[in-house]
């Protein structure tokens, strides 16, 4: 996609570019942000849907001063190191180093790369021709749901 196809599919809200922009292309540029911003681990679901809510304010108002002079990438790079620090600095600090709530040993948070396959193979699903196997496999492998239970 060029860079005009990208912003032109945010301004339209269109769910497949909107999805591989942020959550694909843009991916390892946003988390090597929010690691340099930020001194602590955020979510990077809730902080770039924030990135997008501010971009898409005003009926996309930002998206639309675009000028092209430079890379849409490097464009929205600036653009979000400058709101992430904005964030940051609007956060109360939490000095106590104490969690917020016990994890259990076999609560993690997925790794980038496992998010990464996560996507992949809902991608590759989603070109079966067959909805009952994409159905099946996404309940077996992706669920981790019972065979008996999806016999049913």
């Amino acid at each position: 996609m060029t860079d005009r196809e990208i912003v032109q599919g945010l301004i339209d809200r269109d769910e497949e570019v909107t999805r591989e922009f942020f959550f694909v292309r843009c991916r390892p540029l946003f988390c090597s942000i929010m690691r340099f911003v930020f001194s602590y681990e955020v979510d990077y679901d809730e902080f770039v849907g924030e990135l997008y809510c501010y971009l898409m304010e005003n009926d996309a108002a930002r998206l639309r001063q675009f000028a092209y002079r430079s890379s849409v990438y490097q464009w929205v790079k600036v653009l979000a190191i400058r709101f992430f620090i904005k964030k940051r600095d609007r956060v109360i600090e939490d000095r106590s180093r104490e969690p917020l709530y016990e994890k259990s040993e076999g609560e993690l948070c997925e790794s980038e790369s496992a998010v990464a396959a996560r996507m992949d193979m809902e991608r590759l699903l989603e070109r079966m021709g067959n909805e009952r196997y994409q159905w099946v496999i996404r309940r077996l492998v992706l669920e981790g749901a019972e065979p008996e239970s999806v016999a049913l």
